[in-house]
């Protein structure tokens, strides 16, 4: 069997609440994921059904008074939303469930990028989600939350290169796991 290919710009999965601190929340761990997608180091894909998510959780009391705090209407940031992501058509159920079925779309359809890929990284603060890292690992997806995002995409571009690529950079802590917890950007 042969390992797929990897993708030039590897695929970016953010589950809705990691979608609120990029868009409406300016979180301080995003600045390096805004950079990584503005730069085209990563491509953010999407479904219509995480959209509609994204829709409906804008529409709560708590993110309609947060909106209005920043002045950023929902209309504004699903329009930012259309002009980042690239829609891809709902995924078929992963072998592996999340034990929150509201979360089982993200993991789907990192899963078959993962899959068809050897390369995707879903990002989310989600216990549930989380707890999948491992068995995703083993089909190219990295799990990540925000706050660790930099080490595991550290460890995610050295393993997407191409092998003759793949050599330790220069100034960069010895290979190993990378950090999960505890890291801030």
């Amino acid at each position: 069997m042969s390992t797929p290919a990897r993708p030039a710009n590897p695929a970016l999965v953010l589950d809705t609440n990691v979608v609120l601190d990029l868009l409406l929340f300016s979180d301080p761990a995003t600045p390096a994921l805004r950079t990584a997608l503005d730069t085209g180091q990563l491509r953010w894909v999407a479904t219509a059904v995480m959209r509609e998510e994204l829709r409906r959780v804008l529409a709560y009391p708590h993110i309609a008074a947060r909106m209005d705090f920043h002045q950023r209407p929902a209309d504004v940031l699903l329009a930012d939303y259309d002009a980042q992501v690239e829609l891809m058509e709902v995924a078929v159920k992963a072998p592996y469930t999340c034990k929150d079925a509201d979360d089982q779309k993200f993991i789907d359809l990192a899963y078959q990028l993962g899959s068809a890929s050897g390369a995707a990284l879903l990002l989310s603060k989600d216990k549930a989600v989380l707890k999948l890292k491992k068995r995703l690992a083993a089909h190219g997806v990295i799990v990540s939350t925000q706050l660790d995002y930099a080490a595991d995409t550290l460890v995610f571009c050295i393993r997407s290169a191409p092998p003759h690529e793949q050599r330790q950079p220069e100034h960069s802590p010895p290979r190993g796991p990378a950090p999960t917890s505890g890291l801030s950007i």
